[in-house]
């Protein structure tokens, strides 16, 4: 059995992986393949990141962007990609790089005052975007 306790001043917290649903759900973890895992939090970086640069597919699209937290969930998507490329190969590492760059390009284009050249978000990671 597994414990976590709270090394707070509140009452100890405990996790425990005996119940047959936490050990189902361990053993569905161990068999998806750490490329697969690495897209799918990609792709949830890469789709969150549209919404905050304002393209999302709705009316509102304007209202939910926020250039601020794009800048983070772009820097944070392209240190993975350019990290993980190696690991998770060349078919998977292009696509996820087209869309990092289709994600910057539209960063820089919906910002008012634009980054310098290699300033821009997760270009000390890609190098320039242009």
């Amino acid at each position: 059995m597994s414990t976590f306790e709270s090394s707070s001043t509140q009452a100890p917290v405990s996790f425990s992986y005996a119940d047959s649903a936490a050990q189902e759900a361990l053993r569905d973890i161990s068999e998806v393949a750490a490329v697969e895992v690495i897209v799918t939090a990609a792709v949830h970086l890469m789709s969150a990141a549209a919404v905050k640069c304002g393209l999302a597919d709705t009316e509102d699209a304007s209202q939910l962007m926020d250039l601020d937290e794009a800048r983070k969930l772009i820097n944070a998507l392209a240190a993975l990609i350019v990290t993980s490329a190696p690991d998770i190969g060349n078919q998977h590492a292009r696509s996820l790089r087209d869309g990092l760059r289709s994600l910057q390009l539209a960063f820089r284009e919906a910002s008012v005052i634009p980054d310098a050249p290699g300033e821009g978000p997760g270009e000390k990671f890609t190098g320039g975007v242009s």
